[in-house]
């Protein structure tokens, strides 16, 4: 029914009341739909609300030649317990794909070079094998091995991954093996990304070890696993995907969830009221309102902030919450997605992909061979070859300003230069992602704390996404089991889901 504007709202024409929910969910990307499926045994009424007009925020799966490849995540990965266990409660482990080859090679110094085995993110546990592979010059390599003679490094606060890893193995040793790994991952810049954020099991572990290269291989498995025979054993796979995609993911947690799930639904403000939360939905002529007894933020760090920040007036931490949100910065990048015939190239491919380091002044950062990597893409139409392009770093915003013909043909050329393919992609698909990538900057685990402490002073708060505890699908569902498992204390300390079942 229409009524006049909520308490603290601007008025508007056509205002309508929606009713309520026990839980409202900002954002319909894999940490909010994640978030409804974990609720869904609650017995609680549970809205997420959608700004666009899709599902699935970075996950997207669509045909490129016949095959269903994903234009955005198109893997997590396997040892994290939450992607693969959430997976299975939806009846898809079924599903889970495993590649056939993970072995990658860096771009760098003329040609495609094997990235060394012993390595951690980038940062060498081997030192004769990273000589061997030529991605590091010489010099690189004799400044990298007085990793192991120089004092211990001074505890102290958070660093830089070029302060912290440069200062212990050089800076080529950062320019062309950390920051490539790293940048496939933030699209960020090493001299910006926080150590201890970015890379978090290194920087426990580097705690134990006066060498960066002895904690990186500590948390390696030993060179060659063998059975009592002697024979090596294959490693557990490290990446998994579905057969049809990961951008299949969303639709069936959103199936799976129970859950009232709307698209193209706008959440403009967020307001608290005497007893819960109101949403202000839609456009500013014909608002919808929401009233809800908990609310979960699951959207990027900027619009989160926008929300909170309208929210302070009656609730101070939010404002606060606002501030430290502010602070996140994000990145744009684009998948460039081509499909060339087999015979295409000079070579036939081999492993996985290959990155490029940002040092070599290339447009493309990463290259992964889909049908190579995944063989099940293969049996979808085995006349290609799609391989997938990474374009972007943080301040590099005019290469994506290009128009889609022109960037497929920027990365075509890239390719041909590293290994040689011969004509014209009958098929390409450009995907671009906007602002996309949290980076995680020097003083990141601080800011999630300030973030995290204010919004536990907002009554009936939560949020969840990739700004705050890793980027990767696992690590968004892991946020989404806290934020879950928040509102729920704090719904059952209120009596609500005794009065909200559905």
């Amino acid at each position: 029914m229409t009524q006049g504007p909520p308490p603290g709202a601007s008025s508007g024409r056509g205002a309508e009341q929606t009713g309520r929910t026990a839980v409202a969910i900002i954002g319909g990307g894999v940490a909010g739909l994640s978030a409804a499926f974990l609720l869904r045994d609650a017995g609680l009424t549970v809205t997420v609300l959608e700004g666009s007009p899709r599902l699935g925020g970075k996950l997207a799966v669509s045909e490129v030649a016949g095959v269903s490849v994903d234009a955005g995540a198109e893997a997590l990965l396997a040892r994290r317990p939450e992607g693969t266990g959430i997976i299975a409660d939806l009846g898809l482990a079924g599903e889970l794909e495993v590649p056939g080859t993970t072995s990658a090679g860096i771009w760098t110094r003329g040609r495609v070079r094997p990235l060394p085995r012993r390595q951690f993110m980038g940062v060498p546990a081997d030192f004769d094998e990273l000589a061997a592979s030529g991605i590091v010059s010489p010099r690189g390599v004799a400044r990298a091995r007085q990793d192991r003679s120089r004092p211990a490094s001074e505890p102290g606060g958070d660093e830089s991954v070029t302060t912290r890893v440069g200062g212990r193995l050089g800076i080529e040793v950062v320019d062309r093996l950390v920051e490539p790994l790293l940048g496939g991952v933030y699209a960020g810049r090493c001299e910006d990304l926080s150590f201890e954020a970015t890379l978090p099991a290194l920087a426990k572990a580097a705690h134990q070890h006066a060498s960066l290269a002895d904690a990186a291989a500590s948390l390696l498995p030993p060179p060659a696993d063998r059975d009592a025979d002697g024979a090596a054993q294959p490693a557990s796979p490290v990446f998994t995907t579905l057969t049809g995609g990961l951008g299949g993911l969303p639709a069936a947690l959103a199936a799976a969830s129970g859950a009232v799930v709307r698209t193209s639904a706008m959440v403009r403000e967020l307001t608290r009221t005497v007893v819960g939360w109101r949403l202000t939905v839609g456009s500013a002529d014909a608002p919808e309102w929401l009233d809800a007894d908990a609310v979960i933020i699951a959207v990027p760090a900027t619009p989160a902030g926008r929300l909170l920040a309208g929210a302070a007036g009656r609730v101070p931490a939010t404002g606060q919450a606002a501030a430290a949100l502010g602070e996140i910065t994000y990145a744009s990048m684009a998948i460039v997605t081509l499909a060339f015939p087999v015979h295409a190239f000079a070579e036939p491919l081999t492993g996985s992909g290959f990155l490029v380091p940002a040092v070599d002044g290339r447009a493309v950062k990463a290259v992964t061979f889909s049908t190579m990597k995944w063989p099940h893409l293969r049996r979808e139409n085995p006349a290609v070859q799609v391989v997938r392009c990474s374009v972007g770093r943080l301040g590099e915003d005019a290469v994506l300003q290009r128009d889609d013909a022109d960037l497929a043909a920027l990365a075509a050329a890239d390719l041909s230069a590293a290994i040689g393919v011969r004509g014209s992609p009958v098929d390409a698909r450009v995907t671009r992602w906007g602002g996309g990538l949290p980076q995680y900057s020097v003083g990141h685990l601080h800011r999630v704390a300030r973030i995290r402490a204010a919004i536990a002073a907002a009554p009936g708060l939560a949020i969840c996404g990739a700004a705050y505890d890793g980027v990767g699908i696992p690590a968004c569902i892991a946020t989404a089991r806290l934020a879950a498992d928040q509102v729920l204390g704090y719904l059952g300390s209120q009596g609500v889901s005794a009065r909200a079942r559905r």
